[in-house]
């Protein structure tokens, strides 16, 4: 099939001053697409050749008109107010939601196959988009929205076969507890898994974080370069898991866990996420900050061992469902079913 592909981010490592999670699995989710035998078109604008400054186009295809597509993907993008519903031209727009809106009517309303990721979680469960029959939507989550398909965040699996749990187990680790990611409705979980943990030892929490005044014990280190990510993850032993309300109620998780594990940063898992058991095995899952101090000062004395190795081991081998071959095939499976 020839695709469109309707992305608001990076292939590469992007640039610092802007979230784009998708960046951890986007290029291997797309060269698998194309592995498969599909030709890519990417119909927003090439940020990384014109803010990253990565020229991409000897390997990919963009195009800001409406070629002929056999079927539509979107990151599904949503209103953010002052950035992407002012008017094209005005100071911090994005047009984002107008291009995905502009392709939607062109392609989607007149018939063509598309696939609605919905990442964020942003698409109501009223939208009238969803009783298209031409039109499926897919989400990370464990229990979806009626209707919708579970269309899992991908893990490359270049980087998954590479993973060496000896290997990472005998890895420096400085720093007990991390967490990488932004605050976007995570004040929660935070305060109750993170924060009591981390008035005991050694941490960082790096990312967008404006409103830390309720915490002021704990260490932030602002925003990172995505290369950063994997480096952060490689000095800590262990991150927590944490989770908007609306994903942990239905068990959709994000790329920090894949980040993190095969970095041989482990995963303490809330026992409040749907599904918790599809993510990290007993011993890592954690009802409170007590219990996240608790599982940090076993995880100090098994490190470097091979019972620290085993776990690893044993956490990788949840990842395999995830994998990004499989998710690419699920995908297309979908839009074949509406073809």
């Amino acid at each position: 099939m020839r695709i469109g592909y309707s992305m608001w981010g990076f292939l590469g490592d992007g640039i610092v001053d802007t979230p784009d999670g998708s960046r951890a699995y986007r290029r291997s989710f797309i060269d698998g697409l194309i592995s498969a035998g599909h030709e890519i078109v990417l119909l927003q604008i090439n940020r990384d050749l014109y803010e990253a400054g990565e020229d991409l186009r000897d390997h990919y295809r963009w195009h800001l008109g409406f070629p002929a597509l056999d079927a539509l993907i979107f990151e599904w993008r949503w209103p953010l107010p002052g950035r992407n519903t002012t008017a094209c031209g005005a100071v911090g727009h994005t047009c984002d939601l107008h291009r995905q809106t502009e392709l939607f009517d062109q392609y989607t309303a007149a018939g063509t196959p598309t696939l609605i990721w919905d990442l964020d979680r942003q698409l109501r469960p009223d939208d009238p988009s969803r009783q298209l029959t031409n039109l499926v939507v897919g989400e990370f989550a464990l229990r979806p929205t009626p209707g919708a398909a579970s269309l899992f965040c991908p893990v490359p699996d270049a980087l998954l076969d590479a993973a060496d749990p000896k290997y990472l187990a005998t890895a420096e680790r400085p720093t007990p507890l991390v967490y990488v990611g932004n605050q976007y409705d995570r004040d929660e979980a935070f305060d109750r898994y993170f924060a009591p943990a981390a008035a005991t030892v050694a941490h960082c929490v790096a990312g967008k974080w404006p409103r830390t005044q309720a915490w002021p014990h704990v260490t932030f280190t602002g925003r990172c370069g995505f290369a950063e990510v994997e480096q952060i993850h490689r000095a800590a032993l262990a991150t927590v898991l944490l989770l908007p309300q609306r994903y942990a109620t239905v068990g959709h998780m994000t790329s920090r866990w894949f980040e993190a594990l095969l970095a041989g940063c482990l995963p303490l898992t809330p026992t409040e996420i749907h599904g918790v058991d599809a993510y990290a095995p007993p011993v890592l899952r954690v009802n409170d900050g007590q219990e996240v101090a608790d599982k940090l000062a076993w995880l100090e004395s098994i490190a470097g061992s091979g019972d620290h190795a085993a776990l690893i081991a044993a956490c990788l081998g949840y990842l395999e469902p995830f994998r990004c071959s499989t998710q690419v095939a699920t995908a297309v499976k979908l839009l074949e079913g509406l073809s």
